[in-house]
């Protein structure tokens, strides 16, 4: 697991063993809120340690920024701890993420110790608010990888946890394309000095309008690429045929990841539009 400081009393953690995927903790004088928890038990309990030793303070607060798998299973690593999420999130670890954590342990022994805990506290449309120490967090909506997805704001240090409507590469498979545009360019407009993506590295200020500028030309491309596969004979083998770096994305990001994740993006938004 990979560790780093972005402010004072602002941490960010990356897997180095699923997906480059990312947590973060905020500290106050008596307490600390996580946002996100890691994929694998043995990181989170790491998250932890280094949080109840190393900062020596407990973790009052759990924010998910949405209901998925590498995001949420750690929940049950902080006991006593309060979880916040979008109401819809709630809804979608009863209906996917008990049952998909059931068949997972049957193939995945390191996940038997995994219980899914469900949010207590949830919100839907409006803003939600927390201050810890001198800092004010904000909490509002981020949909498009998903339709639970929510964001933080840390204000006075203008940092950001996007959870994965902002990625290296973009992900739509659980989402809606047009929905991420919005929050892409939303994200765009905030004034940000940093930017915690879900999964991938910090994006610091002086790259964060190439980051965004990057995301919404790659969607814009998949859309273009989607239309023109509508109008072939053989749709599928043409989305086949373009690959990730046709589309302005590196194969190489979310640690060669990239080429199949675009493929599932490919795969995904034709459907969507066939069906509608």
């Amino acid at each position: 697991m990979l560790r780093e400081r972005v402010s004072d009393n602002v941490y960010w953690f990356q897997s180095e063993i699923y997906a480059q995927v990312t947590a973060g903790v905020i500290t106050g004088p008596h307490w600390a809120i996580v946002i996100d928890t890691l994929a694998m038990p043995e990181e989170t309990l790491a998250m932890r340690e280094f949080i109840e030793h190393d900062l020596d303070v407990p973790v009052r607060y759990v924010i998910n920024t949405h209901y998925h798998a590498d995001h949420t299973w750690g929940n049950c690593f902080f006991p006593g701890s309060t979880i916040i999420a979008h109401s819809r999130c709630r809804e979608l670890l009863i209906e996917h993420g008990i049952p998909a954590l059931e068949t997972a342990k049957k193939h995945n022994s390191t996940l038997r110790q995994v219980k899914i805990v469900l949010p207590h506290i949830t919100f839907r449309d409006s803003n939600l608010n927390i201050r810890i120490g001198k800092k004010n967090l904000t909490i509002f909506p981020a949909i498009g990888h998903s339709e639970d997805g929510i964001a933080i704001l840390v204000e006075e240090d203008r940092v950001l946890f996007a959870g994965d409507v902002f990625m290296p590469l973009p992900y739509l498979v659980d989402g809606d394309i047009d929905q991420m545009i919005a929050t892409t360019k939303q994200i765009g407009k905030m004034g940000l000095e940093n930017i915690v993506q879900g999964h991938g590295d910090i994006i610091l200020r002086g790259e964060i309008e190439a980051a965004v500028k990057e995301n919404l030309g790659y969607l814009s491309a998949l859309k273009k690429v989607v239309r023109t596969a509508q109008r072939r004979k053989t749709p599928i083998e043409y989305l086949e045929s373009i690959h990730v770096a046709d589309c302005g994305k590196s194969r190489v990001y979310l640690g060669g990841l990239a080429e199949t994740l675009h493929q599932h993006n490919l795969q995904s938004l034709f459907k969507d539009l066939e069906e509608n």
